[in-house]
């Protein structure tokens, strides 16, 4: 056969072509007897070659070869990443609604002149509780479903569900039926939370999957801004079209991304996993662009070599790609990691960004003023007071993307673990603040309301240029390719089994007819934030820079979160010897 001879678990790979034979049989007649492991095609000289060079170039590509080379992945990327715009809105809706005059007055109890109506806390609790319920159903089915029919086709049949289920809360009557809404919204609301994260990171090359991941942080600021700017237009409603109108507006989001994600090419390493190199191959050729692909030094066949590689060289430790398996080995210490990454983002006080609207009008605002506030609240950034009353469409683009591209400068600079170890114990300084603000009595619309707001603004400013934004590479960078999906699920829904707690306790504590503490909550939420940063000082590796290849080899030889960033590593180094690990800095 012309030309190199590579060969994969389920191909025989040439440099020219790819062919769908029995490896096993063509690595016996090769080497004259069975192989008994996968290490035969991960030290094969032709792959490895192939391999290496594919990794040196997307490690040595620069944004301005990567942008036009893999525009169509970044095109098909941000449509799936939407879809947390939607979620984004339909979440805000819910946690809004419970500093919403109509909605109150339609779903709420009296407690008196003084109060007014509220909607109970144990209500607050199991609504925001509710969509977390499902999204935990979702997310373990989603894990399942993806590995057997591809990020692709979960997605179009989440999307479809989702169309029906909005019915529940638009014609709800009661608070019961909103929860039975809230829970099954949530089933298609936890596969939207994997999907754009692992489909993102699948698609692009190292130098693109931290704009792309850190992305979806902005799509869940955009989705909460537009929900409380549309809550903002139906303030001054007396009647039940006031709320149901913004649940209807849900509809809006689904078909769109369906016709998107119908032009999706599948994830070329979900292909490799299932031993599909020629629909790996296509996939690949229809996310890049040829016509730059010289420019960059890109090779389609190559590029798969370095999947096939990285693919068998994680099999020699991960035979099953089950749950349990995330459980086992050197991916226990990688679950740990991007599973308190997440929970990480709950017990920082970031409940608080959810009730903002509610936080700000029992921090002594008016409900018009809370509104104003969340509006720029939401979007995670500072404005002048006097420019409050702006149209919220003109300010929710041409500010809603400077933290996160912001946090893309800062971050190719000084990398992830630093920046979100800083975060963290900024976070956690500026909740002491905030809780200072609210030892003293609070007047409503006076200035210590105002000055908790102004500092909250400040907060969320911080946490969307570090904490926010970081976490979403983080959790698609660390786990490994054949877990990716089942990692994600796995902490998210850790996240979302704290958000339940963060949930049932926030309301409580800041709810005048539970325990009232208001603004002083900050004081409890600044103890957990320190503690995140203790964990993160200590176990949080830097991925910036590694191809997925690299990461298996260094945790794959256990090295020091402080000593990933210094560390050299050559998973191409021998025939004999699969890797070579070099810490300068042990640290």
């Amino acid at each position: 056969m012309a030309g190199n001879e590579h060969f994969t678990s389920r191909g025989h790979i040439t440099t020219a072509n790819y062919e769908n034979t029995n490896a096993w049989e063509d690595l016996q007649k090769r080497k004259g007897s069975s192989p008994q492991s996968v290490i035969d095609i991960v030290t094969d000289p032709a792959i490895a070659n192939d391999a290496r060079q594919a990794t040196l170039v997307e490690k040595s590509m620069t944004l301005k070869q990567a942008f036009p080379l893999y525009k169509k992945a970044i095109l098909f990327s941000l449509i799936y990443s939407t879809a947390i715009v939607m979620e984004g809105y339909d979440v805000a809706l819910v946690f809004s609604f419970f500093a919403f005059p109509p909605f109150k007055t339609k779903y709420g109890t009296y407690y008196g002149e003084e109060h007014g109506y509220q909607i109970p806390s144990k209500w607050q609790s199991a609504l925001t509780n509710g969509a977390y319920v499902g999204e935990i159903i979702g997310l373990y089915g989603a894990g399942i479903v993806v590995d057997k029919i591809g990020y692709r086709k979960t997605m179009i049949l989440s999307l479809i569900c989702m169309i029906g289920f909005i019915f529940i809360p638009f014609f709800a009557q009661n608070l019961a039926t909103l929860l039975a809404g809230d829970i099954m919204q949530g089933i298609p609301w936890g596969v939207f939370q994997t999907m754009p994260a692992a489909y993102a990171s699948e698609v692009c090359p190292v130098g693109l999957r931290a704009y792309l991941t850190t992305y979806i942080n902005l799509c869940w600021v955009m989705g909460q801004f537009i929900a409380t700017g549309v809550l903002r237009s139906f303030l001054k409603g007396d009647n039940e079209w006031a709320y149901r109108i913004p649940f209807a507006l849900q509809w809006m989001w689904p078909i769109p991304i369906i016709v998107g994600v119908l032009f999706a090419p599948e994830s070329p390493w979900w292909h490799i996993r299932k031993g599909n190199i020629d629909e790996a191959r296509r996939s690949m050729r229809r996310l890049t662009s040829q016509k730059h692909a010289e420019a960059a030094g890109f090779d389609v066949d190559a590029t798969i070599a370095m999947m096939v590689h990285t693919n068998e060289l994680e099999k020699q430790n991960i035979v099953k790609t089950s749950y349990l398996q995330c459980f086992k080995g050197v991916d226990i210490r990688r679950t740990e990691i991007v599973s308190i990454v997440w929970v990480a983002q709950v017990f920082c006080g970031s409940g608080l960004i959810g009730f903002s609207v509610y936080f700000f009008t029992q921090a002594g605002l008016s409900p018009q003023g809370a509104f104003n506030m969340a509006s720029i609240y939401n979007l995670f950034y500072a404005k002048l007071w006097s420019e409050m009353t702006i149209d919220v469409a003109l300010v929710q683009y041409s500010l809603g993307a400077i933290g996160t591209v912001l946090s893309w400068f800062i971050m190719s600079w000084v990398g992830r673990r630093t920046l979100y170890c800083y975060g963290l114990f900024a976070l956690s300084t500026l909740l002491l603040v905030v809780g200072s603000l609210g030892i003293p009595p609070l007047v409503k619309n006076g200035t210590m309301g105002w000055a908790i707001g102004g500092v909250l603004v400040v907060y969320t400013f911080i946490y969307d240029l570090t904490v926010g934004p970081i976490c979403f590479s983080l959790v698609a960078e660390l786990p490994s390719t054949r877990l990716k999906a089942k990692s994600i699920v796995l902490a998210r829904n850790f996240y979302n089994m704290a958000s339940i707690v963060s949930n049932t306790i926030i309301p409580m504590m800041i709810n005048p007819a539970a325990a009232g503490w208001g603004a002083k909550a900050a004081f409890f939420w600044s103890g957990t934030r320190f503690l995140c940063w203790v964990w993160a000082y200590f176990r949080l590796p830097e991925p910036r820079g590694r191809t997925y290849g690299e990461l298996d080899i260094l945790f794959g030889n256990k090295l020091p979160a402080r000593g990933f960033a210094a560390a050299d590593v050559d998973q191409f180094s021998s025939v004999d010897s699969l890797v070579a690990v070099e810490n300068k800095d042990p640290k």
